[in-house]
């Protein structure tokens, strides 16, 4: 009995976690949002023991932080934002050479089906290009075939989902980046590992320089 019940809350636990991650991904919760245990127990119909678990792991995530006020959504540092990049610049980079030796005939039926898909999108707005380039992205890395690389890259977009504005939102971006996927997926398709490594880390630096610039342009704004 005592098996059951603590299996049933790390079920909750994680349901938790799973819908208060999308809220933060997608700005339903604020940075600076408290995140009150009472609250989220109700939200869900739980006690508040799974609810602490589920913070616990956002804190551990660094999607939470602690203040006067108790836990709150975190906000977004820019100096950690580029370090992300920067950090994504060199993984992408490895992961895009390791999906051109790796891929099967699946996982690049896939890349070529996400990418037809978003073409035909009519002008999708910020939050839909952010999506879909997430999904994307992590399609090259399941191509990998390596879970270890898998995981540590989910864990760093994570921040950057919330970051404010795409990347992709700058004027001739999204068609650009789209271009560049295709490309990927054509090193992908011929196996050249060296090549896929190029236009990865090519992808990411670009997406480095527009997030510098949107950053810089939040700095003049508040001074205003």
């Amino acid at each position: 009995m005592a098996v059951a019940e603590e299996q049933r809350g790390k079920v909750g636990a994680a349901a938790i976690y799973d819908g208060l991650r999308a809220d933060i991904q997608d700005g339903s919760l604020r940075p600076g949002e408290p995140m009150r245990e009472m609250a989220i127990a109700e939200r869900f119909g739980v006690s508040r023991t799974p609810v602490r678990e589920a913070l616990r792991r956002l804190e551990h995530d660094r999607m939470l932080a602690s203040s006067s006020r108790g836990l709150v959504v975190r906000e977004v540092d820019p100096d950690e934002v580029i370090q992300i990049y920067n950090v994504r610049i060199l993984l992408e980079g490895e992961t895009a050479a390791e999906a051109a030796e790796s891929r099967t005939e699946a996982d690049l039926l896939r890349l070529e089906s996400l990418l037809d898909r978003d073409r035909s999108l009519e002008d999708p707005d910020d939050g839909a290009r952010a999506l879909t380039n997430i999904e994307f992205h992590e399609a090259i890395w399941t191509a990998t075939h390596n879970p270890v690389l898998q995981d540590i890259l989910r864990r760093l977009t994570v921040h950057l989902v919330r970051t404010p504005h795409s990347t992709l939102s700058v004027t001739g971006r999204w068609e650009e980046a789209l271009d560049e996927h295709a490309a990927l997926i054509d090193a992908v398709r011929r196996r050249d590992a060296g090549t896929a490594r190029s236009l990865a880390s090519a992808h990411m630096t670009r997406a480095r320089e527009i997030r510098l610039d949107l950053l810089r342009r939040n700095v003049v704004t508040a001074l205003h």
